[in-house]
């Protein structure tokens, strides 16, 4: 259901005024489950008691919703300086009539360009910017305080209180059996509503959707579905990189087997190891972040993106077009729309949301199977019941469960950024409709799936087991051949000749390799080394040279940095809400 929007013929701004503040009904879209909100300021001439068409207030860089923190707790009055002609100080009116001048504040009215007022805040009230709260942005009907603080329409249209008090009254009031009937009649969902608003509200039914198109309704609730989806999984993703994290420290200096082809490489450990995944987690918070923060609202624009509706509304007046415009889009809580739109906002802006998406899939994908891979060598587990039954025809099994579920779904949620790429590149000039049952899947979708991917995640990092001895184990079995270059090191150290040791080392290995491919046995290149009597100048030194953390490098050292530079301050916005645990049924 819509608002209504509108504005009266256009008479000057007047000294000795009232702000009034107005909120009505926004879209609420049942298809996609949202609502906001949208509130006016208003001039009110008390003399004659009509509002002033031209919208006023503290200015673009004190936008008027910012007011809503105090507006319930005052009464905001302007009253004539005398001694500078032309500039009004601002009362504060409190509830109880008491009233207190504040010094310093003042709005000068526009000169001869027609300029906007500008207001000046006093310091000892303002002392820093005040931002609209959440609870702001979205709040529920009005209370009948808060309505007798605003008896007019900002801008101009003949709307009576009345007619927002009952759009008021019936916010929440949905009648979705006449809405299904009306969609199957009229086939457009928004206009269904409307329809079914304008029942519970006749008064109001003249007004309701005055000016707006569907795509007012649809993209703007979209967008702010967006932002809102953001602002659930940004939370999800610190948290498991808040588990991950303290996982990396626990084990930052555990050697472990390092892979590269799947092959046994050089010793890393069980703590650096998890730093890239989190190294890959936190790319993708900050680009979810950014993604985010670069949404804009598509505000008020009209059918084409040209406002032309609007200006007729205003009758050619531009300044109220574009106040009512920046209104509209501070009320939602973004800092700016975007400029130019055809009837819809871009569909690269779904490409640039859910590709932020599509790489946390990637990256999910990876860390898990890594997990999967892990848990094959039982180095590594996910949690495993006590009771969790891993195979219903071997029962010794504990299969990874959960991060094969993770891997499933990042699939599909990595599949999805298809769906916008192709949408934005079929838009035909203005618009086509082709965009929006697929929209209607894949944006909900994409969200929804790397929501209970990342709680999955969660669950899994919460409870990762690790098995040192069988990491040990596997050192163990390949430590000898990787210990072949420090051997050689230490004999030409203690007199011995570099190329004649390399020829001794190639040797025994090639026997050593054929024992364990060819007979299954253990490797036993050590004690090959140990029984040459070439080697003995270095014998004693072997314990010391086959000792796995010399092979580990800095790991230790790096995983410590990167967690107090990068990982640390990245989850410092998120400390209040990293308590929460995930106990998932699965």
């Amino acid at each position: 259901m819509c608002s209504s929007m509108g504005v009266r013929p256009s008479q000057s701004p007047q000294l000795n005024s009232t702000m009034v503040w107005r909120q009505a009904l926004s879209p609420n879209r049942v298809s996609m489950c949202a609502s906001s909100v949208r509130r006016f300021l208003a001039v009110r001439d008390e003399t004659t008691g009509r509002t002033s068409s031209r919208v006023w207030g503290p200015g673009r860089r004190r936008a008027a919703p910012r007011w809503d923190s105090w507006r319930m707790r005052f009464g905001v009055r302007l009253t004539e300086n005398q001694s500078q002609p032309g500039v009004s100080t601002m009362v504060i009116r409190r509830p109880d009539t008491s009233a207190c001048r504040l010094r310093h504040s003042s709005v000068s009215w526009p000169d001869s360009k027609n300029r906007r007022p500008r207001m000046v805040f006093p310091t000892e009230l303002f002392p820093t910017p005040f931002q609209p709260s959440r609870s702001s942005r979205n709040s529920k009907p009005r209370t009948k305080a808060e309505r007798d603080m605003g008896r007019e329409m900002a801008l101009g249209l003949p709307i009576t209180d009345a007619q927002i008090l009952e759009m008021e009254s019936h916010e929440v009031d949905i009648d979705f059996a006449m809405a299904a009937e009306e969609e199957r009649k009229l086939r457009h969902d928004v206009m269904a509503h409307v329809h079914t608003f304008a029942h519970c509200c006749p008064t109001a039914a003249p007004i309701i959707h005055l000016g707006a198109t569907s795509c007012y309704v649809g993209d703007n609730t979209d967008l702010i579905m967006l932002r809102d989806g953001f602002d659930i999984l940004l939370p999800k993703l610190a948290r498991v990189i808040d588990r991950l994290a303290n996982f990396a420290e626990k084990y930052a200096d555990l050697p472990t087997l390092g892979y590269t082809h799947y092959q046994p490489a050089q010793l890393t450990t069980v703590g650096k190891r998890a730093c890239l995944w989190l190294q890959d987690l936190a790319m993708d918070m900050r680009n979810m972040q950014r993604a985010r923060d670069d949404l804009r609202f598509r505000g008020v624009k009209g059918t084409t993106g040209t406002q032309a509706s609007f200006l007729q509304l205003f009758q050619g007046d531009h300044d109220k077009v574009e106040d009512l415009d920046r209104m509209v889009t501070e009320m939602a809580g973004f800092k700016k729309a975007y400029l130019v739109t055809g009837q819809t906002y871009s569909r690269k802006v779904d490409v640039d949301c859910l590709s932020s998406l599509a790489s946390l899939g990637a990256s999910i994908h990876k860390i898990c199977t890594d997990i999967r891979l892990l848990a094959n060598l039982k180095e590594i587990e996910e949690p495993f019941e006590k009771e969790q039954i891993g195979s219903s025809a071997m029962p010794y099994k504990r299969n990874p469960m959960r991060a094969e579920r993770c891997c499933s779904l990042a699939r599909h949620l990595v599949a999805l950024m298809t769906d916008p790429l192709q949408t934005a590149s079929v838009q035909w000039l203005e618009r086509t409709l082709d965009d929006s049952a697929n929209r209607r899947i894949s944006l909900p979708e994409s969200f929804l799936t790397a929501d209970i991917i990342l709680s999955t995640l969660q669950n899994i990092t919460e409870g990762l087991v690790v098995y040192p001895k069988v990491i040990e184990r596997h050192i163990r079995h390949e430590l000898p051949f990787m210990a072949t270059e420090n051997i050689i090191m230490a004999m030409v150290k203690a007199g011995g000749n570099r190329q004649d040791c390399h020829e001794k080392i190639r040797v025994l290995s090639q026997e050593a390799a054929a024992v364990v491919k060819q007979e299954g046995g253990d490797n036993d290149l050590l004690v090959r080394v140990q029984r040459d009597p070439y080697f003995a100048p270095v014998l004693g030194q072997l314990d010391a040279i086959l000792d796995p953390k010399t092979f580990i490098g800095r790991a230790p050292q790096q995983v410590t940095r990167f967690l107090s530079e990068e990982v640390r301050p990245l989850l410092e916005p998120y400390k209040a809400k990293m308590d929460v645990k995930i106990e998932l049924e699965l």
